[in-house]
C-alpha cells in the first residue's frame, strides 16, 4: 500500500502541472480541501485512486485512455497494476447528462487506481497520452 499511494501523490503532482490536465483531486496533494485531515489521519500515505479531469472534456478523456500504453481501462479498479476509468462511458453510462452532472459524474473525469509499477513508466504512459490531445484542445 506504501508503494499505491507513494506513486499515487507522485502522478497526481504530475497531473496538477500538466496543461491538458484542468483538476486533480488526491487528498494527500496539498491545496485539497482534505489535505490537514489526510495529514492527521493518514500519515504513511493515501490510497492509491486519483481522479483528474482533461481539458476537452469526454471526447479527449476517451482518447486519453485509448492512448495509454501501461495502464488498462477496466470497469473496476484495484489492482498491483495501474489501470483507469472513463465513469461517465462506462459504470454511469446508462444516464443522462443531467444525471451525470447530478452524480458528480462529468465527462472529462477520469478514474486511476495507480499500480506499483516504476514510478517513471506511469508518469511517461500519462505524459504521452496527454500527448496526444495535442490535435484535440
Amino acid at each position: 500500500m506504501e508503494r499505491h499511494g507513494s506513486n499515487a501523490l507522485q502522478l497526481s503532482k504530475f497531473l496538477s502541472t500538466h496543461p491538458k490536465v484542468s483538476w486533480v483531486n488526491y487528498p494527500k496533494l496539498e491545496g485539497h480541501p482534505s489535505f490537514k485531515l489526510s495529514e492527521k489521519y493518514l500519515p504513511l500515505g493515501g490510497s492509491g485512486i486519483v481522479t483528474f479531469g482533461v481539458e476537452g472534456g469526454r471526447a479527449s478523456a476517451k482518447k486519453l485512455i485509448e492512448n495509454l500504453k501501461l495502464a488498462s481501462l477496466v470497469v473496476h479498479l484495484g489492482d498491483v497494476r495501474t489501470s483507469v476509468i472513463h465513469p461517465a462511458s462506462t459504470t454511469h453510462r446508462q444516464l443522462s447528462d443531467e444525471e451525470l452532472a447530478a452524480s458528480g459524474v462529468h465527462g472529462d473525469l477520469i478514474r486511476v487506481s495507480v499500480g506499483i509499477e516504476h514510478i517513471e513508466d506511469i508518469i511517461n504512459d500519462f505524459a504521452q497520452g496527454l500527448d496526444s490531445l495535442k490535435e484535440e484542445i
